[in-house]
């Protein structure tokens, strides 16, 4: 059975720690599912590390519905998450709910996400209202990278502190199933992770959130235009790639591959007449 909203905001309640990975095609879904993850995001953060972008800007709903179709066909036990792109949620509400209805109808997500706190609280309770399930993100919104000056750690001061929190729970009156709090002081997000009683996903925003999630690519090592001081490298692939493709270039130019083993045999007295 596919993980629900109910089981992870349940989660929070027995104190069980939640797991949420990005994955952007078939191949990374199924691995990562068949790993036992809770959750996976579609991320939009696919325009950069997929698509070659150098922000999240660009990323169109087509792109992201045709990455969302592939992991869902993947996934079979995590509940996966849409990411909605830059300015496909930001409007008009009838907009956001019929975008938001896509991820489920076109795409079989389970839910959808979106970024912004109070003044996209009234959006969620629409899109919510509408029986589509909206995890929230607050804190660094990388669709506002270019209003927040850069990728920037959030909440440092007793103001901004108080808004993000003031986010946290208009998300959560809103009826959001979750939040993702983006590189927030840990002291921070430990705070806003007891004030509301819906889970925290965090990246970059320390521990004490209900959940973590990262960029698959940045866990696995196959990003390598620059690691985040919030990821961990559990693997190199992207070294292992370098390397076999290096090894393979070197053998077809050695002759050396495809020896008889890759290759198919024939009764060569057939071609006599040919």
């Amino acid at each position: 059975m596919r993980v629900t909203t109910s089981q992870i905001r349940e989660m929070k309640k027995k104190g069980e720690r939640i797991t949420m990975i990005t994955a952007y095609d078939y191949s990374i879904a199924k691995l990562v599912d068949e790993a036992g993850v809770e959750m996976i995001l579609v991320g939009d953060s696919l325009g950069m590390v997929v698509l070659g972008y150098e922000s999240t800007l660009p990323v169109t709903i087509e792109e992201m519905l045709h990455h969302t179709k592939a992991v869902t066909r993947g996934a079979k036990n995590a509940l996966v998450v849409g990411d909605m792109p830059f300015m496909t949620y930001h409007t008009s509400i009838p907009e956001a709910v019929r975008n938001a209805g896509r991820f489920l109808q076109e795409a079989n997500a389970q839910a959808v996400k979106l970024e912004g706190g109070m003044h996209m609280a009234e959006t969620v309770r629409h899109i919510v209202n509408c029986g589509i399930p909206v995890m929230g993100h607050i804190g660094l919104t990388p669709q506002s990278i270019n209003q927040l000056g850069g990728f920037k750690v959030q909440g440092k001061t007793s103001n901004a502190a108080a808004s993000l929190l003031a986010d946290a729970k208009a998300l959560e009156e809103a009826g959001a199933f979750a939040v993702v709090l983006e590189c927030i002081p840990a002291p921070l997000s430990k705070l806003i992770s007891e004030r509301i009683a819906i889970p925290t996903i965090g990246i970059g925003a320390g521990v004490n959130c209900d959940g973590q999630v990262q960029v698959v690519s940045d866990l696995i090592g196959l990003f390598s235009d620059f690691v985040p001081k919030h990821a961990k490298q559990y693997a190199r692939l992207g070294e292992l790639i370098r390397g076999a493709v290096g090894q393979y270039i070197e053998e077809v130019k050695s002759n050396a591959f495809p020896t008889a083993k890759e290759s198919f045999a024939m009764d060569e007295r057939i071609l006599e007449n040919v």
